[in-house]
């Protein structure tokens, strides 16, 4: 056991002084008619929890992560492999998430990395036969690798593209040997850091391209699960493709990928892209793209992904209004998230981990608590009511001309002004839900 000094995590309430105890994650608990671990199910992300060891642009690694193993050998990606299902199963964590580079050292040759994925995933499959856990999502990470400095799909290099192809077919070989729910494309470097150099159009279809044929190629072999688009504004590139919801919407639906396709919405990207992540879970379920989560947060005094773990309850209050609206999610809640370089322990791994469930929850319990009261969704019918009658009726209906709207507008002469948006109002509300018993 690489954990032998973390007991299994329990519930122990909000008054629970313990820092290795949930304080509002109690799986069973029942909220609108579901147990907790149904509304929420979480997964760990292979590469910040198992990988990343808090190096940054201007310092080394922090924190040991070899699991007693040599780093860049087969027998570390096995030692990660051991201590991250101990890690899930004493966190009570049902899902893990991965890139192909998280599971082992990539080799010189494609082939022999391809061997070695075949290696690492048959012993995972050992693992999560012994502890039930499952795999939420996979994907290939084509952002790191100098080849991939101009991108992958949108890459100028066709011998470059050629190996993405590769690297996402293997990829989703694993995925579906891991009997994944979903397969996520995270657009790394697919973007552009001057127009000068840069065929946008050119670049779009190639990417689309590179989509459409995982998509064929997943569902020959059998992956019946989701596609996902995580949405990023910005970082590395400076501008990339997939901007925000409603740009990576709009792409899909050019290219007629939006039956395979839903969004991997992340809270830090939806910040970045200037918006709050309400907004982006709000914009992926009126579409019907709502599918997975990427939980963390950002900080609003630095410009880029920081992928800190949430402890902002009003923000994950928010989350969960929008997706206990939307009847919940396809996916799940991968903790997208990294420790601060400072908190380099065993424990600090466990206490993100506590302090991301525990915001996670106390933000569905807040959320089920707003919808229940019914000021806001009451509010929200009243500022629209004037649409349920008369004028208001047929335009909804569908059943007005431009003539028949200008006609009724001369003869009412002016309209009376809108009814108040009472945010102030709407804002106390919502605090009195956050901050009472």
């Amino acid at each position: 056991m690489y954990f032998s000094n973390i007991p299994a995590i329990r519930y122990e309430g909000p008054n629970s002084r313990n820092p290795l105890a949930f304080k509002f994650y109690d799986a069973d608990r029942v909220i609108m008619g579901k147990p907790m671990r149904a509304h929420l199910p979480f997964a760990m992300a292979w590469w910040h929890n198992m990988c990343a060891c808090g190096t940054d642009m201007f310092g080394g690694d922090t924190a040991d992560k070899s699991f007693g193993a040599e780093k860049g050998t087969m027998a570390h990606a096995r030692a990660k492999v051991d201590a991250g299902f101990e890690f899930m199963q004493k966190l009570g964590i049902p899902y893990f998430c991965f890139h192909d580079v998280d599971l082992v050292p990539p080799a010189k040759d494609i082939r022999e990395t391809n061997r070695r994925l075949d290696e690492i995933s048959d012993y995972m499959l050992e693992k999560m036969q012994e502890t039930g856990i499952r795999c939420l999502w996979g994907t290939a990470n084509m952002f790191a690798n100098p080849q991939y400095m101009n991108g992958a799909g949108s890459s100028n290099s066709a011998d470059v593209f050629c190996f993405a192809a590769a690297q996402v077919k293997k990829a989703l070989d694993i995925t579906v040997k891991l009997g994944g729910k979903g397969y996520v494309f995270w657009g790394g470097r697919e973007g552009y850091e001057t127009l000068l150099n840069t065929d946008v159009k050119f670049e779009l279809e190639n990417i689309a391209s590179l989509l459409r044929m995982a998509v064929e190629y997943g569902r020959k072999i059998g992956f019946t699960g989701d596609f996902f688009i995580e949405p990023k504004p910005k970082e590395p590139m400076k501008h990339q493709y997939d901007f925000d919801a409603a740009t990576a919407i709009g792409f899909l639906r050019q290219y007629g990928l939006d039956k395979d396709f839903k969004l991997n919405i992340e809270a830090n990207h939806a910040t970045l892209a200037g918006h709050t992540f309400q907004h982006d879970l709000r914009i992926a379920a009126i579409n019907g793209m709502l599918g997975s989560i990427d939980a963390n947060q950002g900080d609003p005094q630095l410009g880029w992904d920081t992928d800190e773990f949430p402890f902002n309850v009003y923000e994950t209050t928010m989350c969960m209004y929008e997706v206990l609206k939307a009847g919940g999610v396809a996916g799940g809640f991968n903790f997208d998230a990294k420790n601060r370089r400072p908190s380099y322990t065993d424990k600090d791994m466990f206490y993100a981990y506590i302090l991301g469930m525990d915001a996670f929850a106390l933000g569905l319990i807040k959320a089920a608590k707003l919808i229940d009261d019914g000021r806001v969704d009451s509010f929200m019918a009243e500022r629209y009511s004037s649409y349920s009658r008369g004028i208001g009726l047929k335009i909804r209906s569908k059943n007005v001309s431009l003539e028949e709207l200008a006609e009724y507008a001369e003869r009412t002469g002016k309209p009376e002004l809108p009814g108040s948006g009472r945010q102030e109002y709407l804002e106390s509300i919502v605090n009195c839900i956050l901050f009472s018993e």
